[in-house]
Order: C-alpha cells, then sequence, then structure tokens
C-alpha cells in the first residue's frame, strides 16, 4: 500500500488533558482504527534552540523527546493532522511518503489488504 510515515516528536513529560502527549497520540491513533503505533524514547538530541538533552542527567529528566510514529495511509494522516490543530496541540511532525505491507502475508491478511 501506499501511504506515509507520520512521527511527531514530543516532549517525554508534555501533557494533554491530564495524560502525557505520547500516551494521548497512541490512544488517538488506536480509536481511529490506525494499523498501529509506537513511542520510542531519545537518548539524547537537541532541537531549533541547540540545547542539548541528554537522557542521563538527572536535571533534565523529563526533557528528552519521545517520538511517537505511525503508518498510515494519507487520509488516516491528515485526520490525525487535523485533530491536532483541533486540539490546538503544537508539536513538530515528520510526514514522509511510505510504501507498507507485510512480508509472506498469510492469506487473510492477503484478503484483507485487497478489500481495501
Amino acid at each position: 500500500m501506499e501511504g506515509s510515515f507520520l512521527r511527531f516528536y514530543v516532549r517525554e513529560n508534555k501533557r494533554h488533558h491530564g495524560i502525557l502527549l505520547w500516551e494521548w497520540l497512541l490512544e488517538q491513533g488506536n480509536r481511529m482504527a490506525l494499523r498501529g503505533g509506537s513511542a520510542f524514547r531519545a537518548l539524547g538530541g537537541f532541537g531549533r534552540h541547540h540545547q542539548l538533552h541528554e537522557d542521563h542527567f538527572f536535571e533534565l529528566a523529563g526533557s528528552v523527546t519521545v517520538e511517537v510514529e505511525f503508518i498510515v495511509t494519507d487520509a488516516e494522516a491528515r485526520q490525525l493532522l487535523d485533530l491536532m490543530q483541533s486540539e490546538k496541540i503544537r508539536v513538530f511532525y515528520a510526514l514522509i511518503p511510505a510504501r507498507f505491507g507485510v512480508t509472506a502475508p498469510e492469506r487473510d491478511d492477503k484478503q484483507r489488504l485487497e478489500a481495501r
């Protein structure tokens, strides 16, 4: 299938409606019946202000990035980005064209993919 790789970069401790934003994003993706989503905690990095954030410094606890990613159709990407806009959530994201599928799919998987 053709679609997109959608990745959000969020602060580890950023919250929305009282829950961690990365958890909220995964919950929303699940509610939208996306095929799957994952969150990965960064070991270190820097952003637009060029301040280095590393996991091992206690004083920077909660300041590292969590990457939340989904492999989605273009319509699903638009739906999730529209939700972020309507919720007024400001985060950096990357949207990259992707071709995705399953290697050696089982018979049931092939039929489900062809039906879409």
